[in-house]
C-alpha cells in the first residue's frame, strides 16, 4: 500500500480492452513481453453492445478478424454489433490475454521516470503505457443545444438504441454522416425525419454487391486505405487533416434510398431561435426529437502529459516522441486510413510492440523506424 492507493507494478500497461487493446495484447504475448490490459467496461466487447440495436459493421467478415484468429462467419457477411462483441471476448479467451475489466483510468502521469496510472483507489506503475482507444471517446454536441426548448427530446447518437426511445412527432438528425443516415432510415418508418448537414457524398458502389465483393472492397480496404492513404505517402499526408476534421462519404446508405424513405435533407443547424433549431438558411424547425449525430472528441484530458495537439495527441504513427514509452493504437488515421479499422489495427499494434521490444535493456534503444515516420499531429 502507498497512502490510499493499491500499487501494482507492470512492465507494459495497455489502457483499453477493445479491438486495439486486444491486438496489442496479442503481439505483446507473441513476443513474450509482460503486460496487463485494463478496461473501464464490465465486459470485453461491451462498447460494441452499447451501440444502437440494428448496427452492422461496414466491413465484411473476411476483414473483421484480428491477427491470429479469423472472424467466424461467411466471408461476405456483415456482422452485427453483438457478433463483433462475442468475437472479441472469444479472442481474449483463446490467447489467454490478461484483461482486467471494470478499471477506469482517471489520470496518467509520469513520475520518477515511470508512468503512473490512477484508477480510483488503484495505482499502476509501468515502464510503458499503450493507450489503445479510438478517437471517439466523448460525445460532442454544440453549446447551443442547451438553448433548445426543454419540451424537445434530445439525445446524442451514442445514446440512441432504437425508435422506441423517441416521442411522437418529427425527428431532426443534426449531422449527415454515416450514423445519421443509418439512424434516419430506421426512424423514418415511424416518424417524419429531417437530416441536417452538408452532403458528404457516397461510395460509388454498394458494399454488399457482387462487384464490391470481387474488386472494389478488397481494393479500397487492402490497397487504398491500408497502403496508399498513409502518413508515408504524399497523398496520405494531404488527405489526413481533412479526414480528422470531417466525416467520410456514406458507406451503406444511398442518397436515393434516403429520398425514397421520405427523409428530407436540410441545411446545417447553426443555432437556436426561440427554442427551435435554426438552419443555415434562416429557417427554424419544430421537431419533437433531436438526435445529435455530431461526432465525438478524443477525450484524453486524463493524460497529464504535454502531448495534446489540436485534434489529437502528438505522435508519430503511435509513438510519442515527447514522452518516451507512451504509445497510441486505435486512433483515427494513426498511420493509415485503416488504422481505426479492425483489419488495419494489427499493423499498428505490431509496430508499437516492436518499438517496445527494442527499448528493453540490452535490446538497444535506437528507433530505426522513427526517422522514417512523419510527424502526424501538431
Amino acid at each position: 500500500m502507498n497512502g490510499q492507493h493499491q500499487v501494482e507494478q507492470v512492465e507494459t500497461l495497455v489502457i483499453g480492452g477493445g479491438q486495439a487493446g486486444l491486438s496489442v495484447g496479442y503481439h505483446l504475448s507473441q513476443r513474450g513481453l509482460p503486460f496487463l490490459i485494463v478496461d473501464a467496461r464490465a465486459e470485453i466487447g461491451e462498447t460494441w453492445r452499447a451501440r444502437w440495436d440494428s448496427l452492422r459493421l461496414f466491413t465484411p467478415a473476411r476483414f473483421n478478424g484480428l491477427d491470429g484468429m479469423p472472424f467466424p462467419d461467411r466471408p461476405h457477411a456483415f456482422p452485427t454489433k453483438n457478433e463483433m462483441a462475442d468475437y472479441l471476448a472469444a479472442y481474449a479467451d483463446r490467447f489467454e490475454l490478461p484483461v482486467r475489466t471494470g478499471v477506469r483510468v482517471d489520470r496518467l502521469a509520469r513520475e520518477q521516470n515511470r508512468f503512473t496510472a490512477y484508477a480510483g483507489d488503484r495505482r499502476f506503475e509501468a515502464e510503458n503505457v499503450i493507450v489503445a482507444m479510438a478517437s471517439y471517446q466523448e460525445p460532442w454536441v454544440p453549446d447551443f443545444a442547451e438553448a433548445v426548448d426543454p419540451g424537445i427530446l434530445q439525445m446524442h447518437s451514442a445514446e440512441y438504441r432504437n425508435p422506441r426511445q423517441l416521442r411522437d412527432g418529427p425527428v431532426l438528425l443534426v449531422g449527415a454522416g454515416n450514423s445519421s443516415s443509418e439512424i434516419a432510415m430506421e426512424v423514418a418508418t415511424h416518424h417524419e425525419v429531417s437530416m441536417s448537414g452538408r452532403d458528404t457524398g457516397q461510395l460509388p458502389f454498394r458494399i454488399g454487391g457482387l462487384p464490391a465483393r470481387v474488386a472494389f472492397v478488397p481494393l479500397v480496404l487492402r490497397v487504398l486505405f491500408h497502403r496508399v492513404l498513409t502518413v508515408s505517402t504524399p497523398i496520405g499526408r494531404k488527405v489526413r487533416p481533412k479526414m480528422l476534421q470531417h466525416g467520410g462519404p456514406l458507406i451503406r446508405v444511398r442518397g436515393k434510398e434516403l429520398e425514397r424513405a421520405g427523409v428530407t435533407r436540410v441545411p446545417r443547424t447553426i443555432g437556436v431561435r426561440d427554442g427551435m433549431p435554426l438552419l443555415e438558411d434562416g429557417r427554424t424547425l419544430e421537431p419533437a426529437n433531436v438526435i445529435w449525430c455530431t461526432g465525438f472528441r478524443p477525450g484524453f484530458r486524463w493524460i497529464d502529459l504535454p502531448i495534446h495537439g489540436r485534434w489529437e495527441p502528438r505522435h508519430r504513427s503511435g509513438i510519442v516522441p515527447d514522452a518516451p514509452g507512451l504509445y497510441f493504437v486505435g486512433l483515427h488515421f494513426l498511420h493509415a486510413m485503416s488504422s481505426t479499422m479492425i483489419h488495419g489495427v494489427g499493423r499498428d499494434a505490431a509496430r508499437v510492440v516492436d518499438h517496445i521490444a527494442r527499448r528493453r535493456p540490452g535490446q538497444g534503444a535506437h528507433d530505426g523506424n522513427q526517422k522514417r515516420e512523419v510527424r502526424v499531429a501538431g
